[in-house]
């Protein structure tokens, strides 16, 4: 019997299977811990279900800089429940448990990586099925150490493009990274702006001939129909605040309904063919 699909690799086998059904896929993220990890636990366990080709967990941090108000919210919450880093690696653990196909990265900031260690966290992301990071604070040039703790333990290092990375700066920021290239869409925090369909269809094609990975655009999509819209001009349509919003006011089963009709649209999005 062949070895399970992990890591880097398991996030491309998410993307080529996507590519062979000229499919967008859709990301979902939430808050690891928010309102607490047994609560969590449920959301992150029926994503799937839900239509979620790739999971990103929200790692909470006492200062997130990139984060609107909802998820800024969310990680207060996860922080008061007790939440830290080992345990949002324990419940990807424990998702793992009962679902081997689903591509589940980590999303956070630096400090609590510094404070583990690189190589430590590396070796927790991989003994917990995680298979990559977006660190959002840690720019190419200070990313060595964990970059190549990741490469050892075959995880991908996901970094951020985003409206401002001209063309001198993105071959720094495609070179050594792996599993997909993260567009944030607008300039300025999550949940903040909605972004426009053709300066993003620019950045995309511009990022995906730089770098030969798919491209996933996030920040400010809310709807289903700015998902289909995306979704007909990128790999992956990343949604964060809107599911995170759901999930406070209505628990997990009204951040599922969201997410399967955020899904629904993205999959049914009609592609544009320089996308095939």
């Amino acid at each position: 019997m062949s070895a399970p699909v992990t890591g880097a690799a398991r996030l491309k086998a998410r993307f080529d299977d996507l590519a062979a059904q000229n499919k967008a896929g859709f990301v979902a993220y939430f808050m690891g811990g928010d309102p607490d990890v047994k609560t969590a636990q449920k959301l992150l366990d029926g994503l799937p279900r839900a239509g979620a080709d790739v999971i990103e967990l929200g790692m909470p941090f006492t200062d997130p800089m990139a984060d609107g108000p909802a998820i800024q919210a969310a990680a207060l919450r996860a922080l008061n429940a007790g939440v830290r880093t080992p345990d949002v690696l324990a419940m990807a653990k424990d998702f793992r448990k009962n679902d081997q196909k689903t591509p589940l990265i980590v999303m956070g900031y630096y400090n609590p990586i510094h404070h583990m260690g690189c190589t430590k966290f590396a070796e927790a992301c991989a003994d917990c099925g995680v298979d990559g990071a977006i660190i959002v604070d840690l720019p190419p040039e200070e990313d060595v150490a964990l970059r190549a703790a990741f490469e050892a333990h075959g995880l991908a290092l996901i970094r951020l493009a985003t409206p401002t990375t001209d063309d001198q700066r993105l071959p720094t920021v495609v070179a050594g990274t792996s599993g997909f290239v993260y567009y944030v869409s607008v300039a300025g925090i999550t949940g903040a702006l909605v972004p426009q369909a053709d300066p993003v269809a620019r950045a995309v094609k511009r990022i995906r001939k730089a770098s030969g990975l798919p491209v996933a655009v996030g920040f400010g999509v809310r709807t289903p129909q700015k998902a289909a819209q995306i979704g007909a001009i990128a790999d992956a349509v990343v949604v964060g605040s809107a599911i995170v919003d759901a999930m406070g006011a209505g628990g997990v089963k009204e951040a599922l309904a969201l997410t399967r009709q955020l899904a629904d649209a993205t999959h049914g999005a009609l592609r544009e063919s320089e996308n095939e």
